[in-house]
Parts: C-alpha cells; structure tokens; sequence
C-alpha cells in the first residue's frame, strides 16, 4: 500500500490546484485573500486491512456543523509550515502524536469557497494508535476502508441550492457518513492518481 500511494502522490506532483469552483460555472471570487489551512490523511494498517481516520464535527459547531472532515485547520503564525499544522491539528483533534504518522508527501492544494487554501498532507499511521478525540471540536472518529476511498465508483457529483445559487460538489457516501465537499475533493483527488494506469 504504502509503494500504491507514493506513486499516486508522485503523479500528484505536477497537478493543478483543485478547488471549489472547479464544479461550479461561476469564476473563483478574487477580491477575497485566500487563508492557508492543513489538513491529514491518516492512514492505518487496522481491522484487518487498510483505512483513512476520519472525523465529524459536532452539530454544534458555528462553522460547518455535523460534517465530515480530515484532521486539521488553519496554518498559525507559530506553525514552521503548512505540514507542521497538519501535524499539530491531526493531535490535537485525533490525539495523534507526531512521531507516529510517517509522513509519504502532499497533493494538490484545494481552495475552498470559503477562502481557504488547504494544504493536503497523505501519511501512514503506526497500527498501535488509538485515535482520541478533542472535547468540542471532535463529535466522532471513524474509519473508512481506503479501497473505498480510492475506487472511483465511490464518488458522485451532487448539487444544492446555495446563496440563493446551484451549487455542485462531490461526494463520497460510506454508510452512515455522508462525505462531501471539500474533503471528499481531496480524497477524490488522491482516488485520481492511485488510479491513474500510467
């Protein structure tokens, strides 16, 4: 697995910026100063087989309540680099310390409507981990088959009205959980070049 996703990020490396306006007619707005953010792949050798973390936001939160979403936030002034964020948030909600996750390289940056340029960071997990999650920012940790999240029968392009406008986005259901948005683009980008023949 680990030889799979090295080549798929390698692929990965000369790949255009994806972004949430990709599926959408209207041009990207470029008035809006764009804020780096992080976010991890984690991924672990469990259960018998091979799975990405996922976590679900409380219902509760202002921003983007009750969905799915990878480990991370935005980049601080005290964080070295966008990595060094993925890092920090990827403790700080699933209680992964660093020197657990080893860390095989990035894919594409994708930039949200909400102006977030996010950093996407893929890594492998030391099987004896236990994910944690953080009080209030954390509703629920889960797991997801990662043949699930690199067959490209897994996703499907939805849409809903959005300010008033058809918004269409990606989505990549697995049970319960209903997966979409920014990071089912990112886990659709990584599906991309695992698949990619060449």
């Amino acid at each position: 697995m680990e030889h799979l996703l090295r080549r798929a990020l390698k692929r990965a490396q000369a790949a255009n910026a994806t972004s949430d306006f990709d599926l959408n007619p209207a041009p990207a707005p470029r008035d809006k100063p764009m804020r780096a953010a992080a976010v991890l792949l984690p991924i672990q050798f469990c259960k018998g087989d091979w799975q990405l973390i996922l976590t679900k936001r409380p219902a509760t939160m202002k921003h983007h309540p009750g969905q799915i979403a990878l480990p991370g936030g935005k980049v601080d002034a005290t964080d070295v680099n966008p990595q060094a964020a993925a890092l920090r948030e990827a403790h700080e909600e699933i209680g992964l310390p660093s020197d657990q996750v080893a860390l095989l390289g990035a894919l594409p940056n994708h930039r949200t409507i909400t102006s977030f340029d996010m950093h996407p960071f893929v890594g492998l997990v030391d099987a004896n981990f236990t994910p944690v999650p953080e009080e209030g920012e954390v509703d629920e940790i889960f797991y997801v088959p990662l043949t699930h999240i690199l067959s490209a029968a897994s996703y499907q392009v939805q849409g809903r009205i959005w300010q008033g406008q058809m918004r269409r986005y990606f989505t990549a259901p697995y049970g319960p959980y209903f997966i979409w948005g920014a990071t089912a683009r990112i886990l659709k980008m990584l599906s991309t070049y695992a698949d990619d023949p060449s």
